[in-house]
């Protein structure tokens, strides 16, 4: 199993927005082969931003490296540039492979 995650430092005033963005958008990782989940998890705030994550779930580091070099993938990051203003900073990518679990 491999987890992918993207954390993302938003502006308080735009979390709202940032959220409109997820909810709304047109997903196709569920016709991505070895795909098993995604979540957007809302964390702490801090003074100056509300930490988010996109985490995703595949069967294999390979299934995700996959799914990188897609269309899909293209797609569905074709107009991440028009959110810019709403982050800190650029998203953080954390990899990881699973080495236990249930």
């Amino acid at each position: 199993m491999f987890i992918a995650m993207n954390r993302f430092r938003v502006h308080p005033d735009a979390a709202d927005q940032f959220e409109d963005v997820w909810r709304n958008r047109k997903s196709t990782l569920d016709e991505m082969p070895g795909f098993r989940s995604f979540n957007l998890l809302k964390g702490p705030a801090q003074e100056d931003h509300i930490l988010y994550a996109s985490h995703t779930i595949w069967d294999s580091r390979a299934a995700f490296e996959a799914w990188t070099r897609s269309q899909n993938f293209r797609d569905a990051h074709k107009d991440a540039g028009q959110n810019k203003g709403m982050y800190l900073g650029h998203p953080e990518f954390e990899g990881f492979d699973a080495v236990e679990g249930a």
